[in-house]
């Protein structure tokens, strides 16, 4: 029985009715429990899983500096393995870098870099991005932009699905007014 047990036979059940074939007319629990001081030998410890797509776009996204050290060392792992995401995370830094630093003037000579690149997802990015070419050169390019525009709009939607079957655009307007007095909070009660 260590014979077939080192050949990779480590099924009782099996192993038994080997051992009855041969003569053996002992009980399968004697070669079960003969078995068990191996199998707790055989405990093989299983390696992390890999990262979910989530975690490693999260960990691309991220500035390298704002990563931990193990994820910076998962991450350098994911990247060795695979060299379309090593090609993409340097395009996305690229992007990352003119997005911070608001040098829209640089975008032509990245997006002439990902056409070079195999990474059919970033021409469809890219080629978004020309179909309004002026105002993202101007949006990358200046400290003015729309966000608080945007939030608001945000806010108002909000108090109307909030209300959504229970009144008209009378109750909207003292709704939107009164959280704009009192500091942009739909409710007295909210921080």
């Amino acid at each position: 029985m260590d014979k077939r047990w080192a050949e990779g036979h480590t099924n009782a059940i099996q192993l038994h009715a080997e051992l009855q074939a041969l003569g053996y007319r002992g009980s399968y629990q004697i070669i079960s429990d003969y078995l068990r001081p191996r199998r707790r030998r055989r405990i093989r410890v299983v390696p992390p899983a890999p990262p979910g797509v989530r975690r490693v776009a999260g960990w691309m996204m991220r500035h390298p500096e704002r990563l931990g050290d193990e994820e910076r060392e998962r991450f350098a792992v994911v990247l060795a393995h695979c060299p379309e995401l090593k090609a993409l995370h340097a395009h996305v830094r690229g992007f990352a870098e003119i997005l911070q630093s608001r040098s829209g003037q640089h975008l032509k000579d990245w997006v002439a870099a990902t056409r070079t690149a195999d990474l059919p997802r970033l021409h469809a990015f890219a080629t978004g991005l020309e179909k309004d070419w002026d105002a993202v050169v101007q949006g990358l390019s200046t400290r003015w932009n729309s966000g608080p525009v945007e939030g608001r709009v945000n806010h108002i939607k909000m108090i109307k699905r909030q209300m959504f079957g229970r009144a008209k655009l009378p109750l909207l307007r003292k709704r939107v007014l009164l959280t704009a007095a009192q500091g942009g909070h739909p409710h007295p009660l909210c921080p």
